[in-house]
């Protein structure tokens, strides 16, 4: 358990061989998106066919390019866009970060679409498996931003707060770990085991409608220890744009769920 003590020096940098530097956040985007492949290999063999290997297999440079160019432009767009406005070339410095995961989950939903049809596969069907394995990214991208020191939460006297280098002399909330554990850990255990049940996995889009649901919800509740960002501030009400970004996946996400549930085929009887 973490006490109210400075944070522990773990340097962004895990290798440095001249100009050319390994980070840890770098790092956490390929563990989250080769396992998350691995999980979709093994998830399509339940489809019958429908999603084959080679789809996954090809899938992960699409999800790449989608993750990467939708989260880069979506903090352009939704948390700086000022600034980037008066320094266009800036938006290429991706070592500096700013990453937003609203617009790397838009990227991968527009390469999804894209991937689908090209490939004649359902897109329900195919986005359901991506929804299983997008928890993995989410863990391991949160545990990133610990390790970095950044998006660190709210002043607080729990007794696990942490001291930042950034955040000033007070010990805050981590909540890069409260996200981990919402967005990556529950959230993936709640579509493991939706994943066992029949009635759900023969309506596809409920799967999807979920984690998008889910992700809203923890990201909504985690906002609320999270510290705002400080070019942005709290927006009208009290509530930060995190929050706001998450409440169309919310009703996206609902409606994806009752629109499967309504017309996708029932569980076979054995």
């Amino acid at each position: 358990m973490f006490l109210t003590l400075a944070f522990p020096a773990i340097d962004p940098v895990l290798i440095q061989l001249g100009p050319f530097a390994i980070r840890w956040y770098s790092l956490a985007y390929m563990a989250g998106l080769i396992l998350g492949w691995l999980l979709m290999r093994k998830l399509a063999m339940r489809t019958g066919g429908v999603v084959t290997r080679d789809h996954t297999d090809d899938f992960l440079t699409w999800a790449t390019v989608g993750v990467i160019l939708g989260g880069r432009l979506g903090y352009v767009l939704f948390y700086k866009f000022g600034f980037y406005l008066e320094n266009p070339a800036s938006i290429f410095a991706v070592w500096q970060g700013g990453m937003s995961f609203h617009g790397g989950f838009t990227g991968v939903v527009v390469a999804t679409i894209l991937f689908t049809r090209k490939h004649k596969i359902p897109l329900l069907l195919f986005a359901d498996l991506l929804a299983c394995a997008a928890p993995i990214g989410l863990f391991f991208g949160r545990i990133a931003n610990f390790i970095n020191g950044e998006l660190f939460g709210r002043a607080s006297d729990a007794p696990w707060a942490v001291i930042f280098p950034n955040g000033g002399p007070y010990p805050r909330h981590p909540s890069q770990l409260y996200e981990a554990a919402l967005e990556g850990l529950v959230l993936f255990v709640i579509l493991m085991m939706l994943t066992r049940l029949p009635r759900v996995t023969s309506r596809p889009g409920i799967l999807t409608g979920v984690f998008m649901a889910g992700y809203g919800i923890a990201r909504a509740i985690v906002e609320m220890f999270r510290q705002p960002d400080a070019h942005i501030g709290l927006l009208s009400g009290g509530s930060t744009m995190g929050q706001m970004l998450s409440i169309p996946m919310i009703l996206v996400g609902v409606g994806f769920i009752l629109y499967a549930m309504r017309h996708g085929s029932p569980a076979k009887k054995t």
